[in-house]
């Protein structure tokens, strides 16, 4: 299963600068890889929003810019490496633009500094950066041997967690790495650099606090049939949350997880949750109307589905696995998701979901 995780690693924009505006190429092709976007996440926090004290219009104009490039962002987290940078690095110039437009100067280097403090130890492999710090190649290579070590142990650790096996002795490593990696500023850095990097930082930010830092959620593209239901669109499910859920329904996994759809749909509409299953074929039955029909009665599947005969709407959410269930809040953003079974041995995905339905239950729309 592929997890939040590994999005975190893929995703955001680089940024406008108290340091120098963050374009791609101020991390060189060698450290491109280890240093993590964050731009585009912290954009979608209300808490930034707060922070940085956006006017209501250039929240609306941000929601706007969103609708245009979320799509683009999301789908390429399913690409390999080498054809993610060049939709990423254009999605920079993007958004840029859009700060360069729409926000103050004071906003901007705020902006900066807290995307710098998101990036954590590795913004000390940024070129822009380690010109201001005097940083020397023998200190840079230091951190990126350190990050590589990082790298290494979390795949091995993921890669562990998808195959259902023993974790521990690799949770151990992975934890190691990272606190070696942490602990580098001070080991790496000399005192007049770990105090010029300070005032770069600014005023520390709580940044474990951010809940919301998913893009929209694409909305649904138009068919032809959808069953138990008229048409619905995600703009007028606003003010719910929304559980969507792509599956096939000659897809065993799939009928694996049914029952929980029909408990959420039955126990969690009466609170303002709306389940919309997708269902995209697989096999040559499931690609006619009628069947679907048929197997959703058959399965006492109530909920509405949206019949997506041509893919199109898998192709939208960069859908990769039957079955995949994503979490949508009251404003349209994706929260959460999880590909497979939600109980696949012994998972309790189920619970997670429904946990983070209700926190997202209590926020208030608008958020």
């Amino acid at each position: 299963m592929k997890t939040r995780a590994v999005f975190l690693t893929l995703i955001a924009i680089v940024l406008t600068s108290t340091v120098n505006a963050s374009q791609p190429e101020s991390v060189s092709k060698e450290f491109r890889s280890l240093v993590p976007r964050q731009m585009l996440p912290l954009l979608h926090t209300p808490e930034i929003h707060q922070e940085l004290k956006f006017s209501k219009t250039q929240v609306a104009e941000l929601e706007s810019f969103f609708a245009e490039i979320d799509g683009p962002w999301f789908q390429c987290r399913i690409l390999p490496p080498d054809k993610q940078i060049p939709i990423l690095d254009s999605l920079d110039q993007r958004v840029q633009k859009w700060l360069a437009d729409h926000t103050t100067q004071e906003q901007r280097e705020r902006l900066s500094q807290i995307e710098l403090q998101a990036q954590s130890v590795r913004m000390l492999l940024r070129e822009d950066l380690a010109e201001q710090l005097k940083l020397e190649s023998s200190q840079q290579n230091r951190i990126a041997e350190l990050a590589r070590t990082t790298v290494t142990a979390q795949a091995a650790l993921q890669t562990a967690l998808n195959q259902g096996e023993s974790s521990d002795d690799l949770q151990s490593k992975a934890t190691a790495a990272a606190k070696a990696e942490q602990d580098s500023v001070k080991k790496v850095l000399k005192v007049d650099q770990q105090k010029r990097l300070a005032q770069l930082l600014g005023e520390p930010f709580e940044l474990s606090k951010l809940n919301r830092i998913y893009p929209m959620a694409p909305e649904f593209v138009p068919v032809k049939s959808w069953v138990n239901s008229k048409p619905l669109t995600l703009k007028e499910l606003r003010g719910k949350v929304v559980l969507v859920h792509f599956y096939a329904f000659q897809c065993h996994n799939c009928h694996a997880n049914f029952e929980i759809y029909r408990r959420w749909h039955d126990q969690l509409r009466s609170k303002g949750v709306e389940v919309v299953g997708i269902q995209t074929p697989e096999t040559s039955q499931e690609r006619d109307p009628a069947a679907v029909k048929s197997a959703a009665g058959e399965r006492k599947l109530e909920f509405p589905i949206l019949v997506d005969l041509e893919s199109k709407n898998w192709a939208a959410w960069g859908n990769t696995m039957w079955p995949t269930v994503y979490v949508i809040d009251k404003n349209g953003y994706i929260r959460h998701w999880w590909q497979g079974e939600l109980n696949w041995k012994g998972a309790t995905a189920d619970k997670t979901i429904e946990t983070v339905v209700q926190q997202l239950l209590d926020e208030r729309v608008g958020n």
